[in-house]
């Protein structure tokens, strides 16, 4: 089965499968859409296997143009719209990226890019090249690489995650089962469809035949509270910071949401103290906490009956996955004992565009012969009964809002001041973002630099999930016995 095939599932075609604003689609209109979006990439000489950026906001759009894609037998990669110009431009060259479809809005940023391999960019008239109506010619199979998911590395550079149809089939068959999802279901969507947790939610709401509302973001959480009352929605995916607002929102109740039947989070562990409090304000809807990574995309999740007796847990492997915990020599160690974990499942990336070595470092030999398993990099520990509990992760990269940031991404943009010797940048926890970015600085001597200077620049450079919450100057930074930075003691200066 490949993605495009989603579309297919819904019983009945004039059902609406997305909602954005005023605008409300059916799975035939989608259908139809997608086949003109497709047709006009061929009409551009797409070819099978080559690969077409978006870059824009959630929208109407942007979901008909990765189904568009999908039937053209190309690969998609959507790329957040903050994204500033240098990494664009970066991420289209590193995969060779043949077209560009974006919005008004990110118009300037797209003009400014320079990509060898780009042959046209579509700014606007989107509705000009729905103009052939006709089935798309049918290629390729499930083994065929459907997108690519950019993800911060630790060299600072993004690696490419490639995803075939198999992937996200495998991966949203097992997710949508223990959600027990049905065609009725109805799903609110704030989170960005550049964040894989965000796109799955279009990806198994429409293999299900259900229906999607989709927001831009989760700005102003009064509208988005009277969707969930209005729309009658059932599932609402989450992260901490959202809970968090929620939390703290009044003019609702219990009783306010009789429709809603799970919430799920992820990309950080929710607090206990929150958990509880959930439970409370909708004691009827079922709370799903999970853990995952872009390299497979959900890795286990916790049943909303073990909130209670294990609510530091990020629970058992999900269906059709296996995990163990193997030492640094790789073997598996017992329960109780701190180790890596291993994901086994035929939803493991195929690997990182262009970068054999990286990918030679996570995918490796697992318990039989014939397969290549994911080496996470994160540290857990499991219980006699299977369940996990994240400890920490083996590299620098620091996890905010569930996205991955390089430190070395952010200290190269302030480095890139004048001002500034040293930078170091690491993550320190937090209750709402998981982690947060601390930015330790150490002045040119002379030079002065002011927090809010730093943070004028970081906004200038970086994306806002990159943005350093907290300002620490400093003296001096520790070293290692080589000379580097050591941040792991800079992680503990105040």
């Amino acid at each position: 089965m490949r993605v495009e095939h989603f579309l297919y599932t819904a019983q009945n075609p004039d059902k609406t499968a997305l909602i954005v604003g005023s605008r409300r689609l059916s799975y035939r209109e989608i259908h139809q859409m997608s086949d003109q979006v497709a047709n006009a990439l061929i009409k551009e000489n797409v070819q099978r296997g080559e690969r077409v950026a978006l870059f824009m906001e959630n929208s109407v759009e942007l979901v008909v143009s990765i189904f568009g894609i999908l039937k053209a037998g190309a690969v998609f990669l959507i790329i957040n719209p903050t994204t500033k110009s240098d990494k664009l431009e970066y991420m289209l060259n590193d995969c060779g990226a043949v077209g560009l479809i974006t919005s008004e809005k990110q118009m300037d940023v797209a003009k400014s890019i320079h990509v060898a391999s780009l042959q046209w960019t579509r700014l606007s008239g989107w509705e000009s090249c729905l103009n052939d109506p006709s089935p798309p010619p049918v290629g390729g199979i499930d083994l065929d690489l459907a997108m690519i998911i950019y993800t911060s590395g630790s060299t600072g550079f993004p690696k490419g995650v490639m995803m075939t149809h198999a992937n996200i089939v495998t991966a949203a068959t097992s997710i949508t089962s223990y959600l027990e999802n049905t065609s009725e279901d109805i799903i609110l969507n704030v989170l960005p469809l550049s964040f894989d947790y965000g796109l799955y939610q279009i990806l198994m709401g429409f293999k299900i035949g259900g229906t999607v509302v989709l927001e831009t973001s989760f700005v102003y959480p009064q509208v988005v509270v009277q969707l969930l009352i209005k729309e009658k929605v059932t599932g609402f995916p989450i992260v901490p910071t959202i809970a968090a607002i929620l939390l703290q929102m009044q003019g609702f109740s219990k009783d306010s949401f009789p429709h809603l039947r799970y919430i799920t989070n992820t990309a950080a562990a929710l607090p206990p103290a929150h958990i509880q409090r959930l439970i409370t304000l909708f004691p009827t809807t079922r709370i799903y906490s999970m853990y995952g990574v872009t390299e497979c995309k959900r890795v286990s999740y916790l049943s909303p009956d073990q909130l209670s007796i294990r609510p530091t847990s990020v629970g058992r492997a999900i269906p059709n996955t296996e995990t163990y915990i193997v030492d640094t020599a790789g073997n598996k160690v017992p329960e109780g004992i701190i180790g890596e974990l291993v994901v086994r499942g035929a939803h493991i990336m195929k690997g990182y565009w262009g970068k054999p070595k990286e990918t030679s470092q996570v995918l490796g030999p697992g318990l039989y012969p014939w397969e290549n398993v994911f080496y996470t990099g994160d540290l857990f520990k499991m219980d006699a009964e299977g369940y996990l509990y994240f400890i920490g992760r083996k590299d620098d990269i620091i996890k905010v809002r569930g996205e991955k940031v390089s430190p070395k991404e952010v200290e190269a943009v302030l480095y890139a001041m004048p001002q500034i010797a040293e930078a170091a940048v690491v993550g320190v926890p937090d209750e709402i973002l998981g982690q947060a970015i601390k930015a330790l600085i150490v002045l040119v001597q002379g030079a002065t630099l002011t927090e809010q200077e730093i943070l004028l620049h970081c906004k200038a450079h970086l994306e806002s999930v990159m943005m350093p919450k907290f300002i620490v100057f400093c003296q001096t930074l520790p070293k290692t016995t080589t000379g580097k930075i050591n941040r792991r003691e800079a992680s503990v200066l105040l």
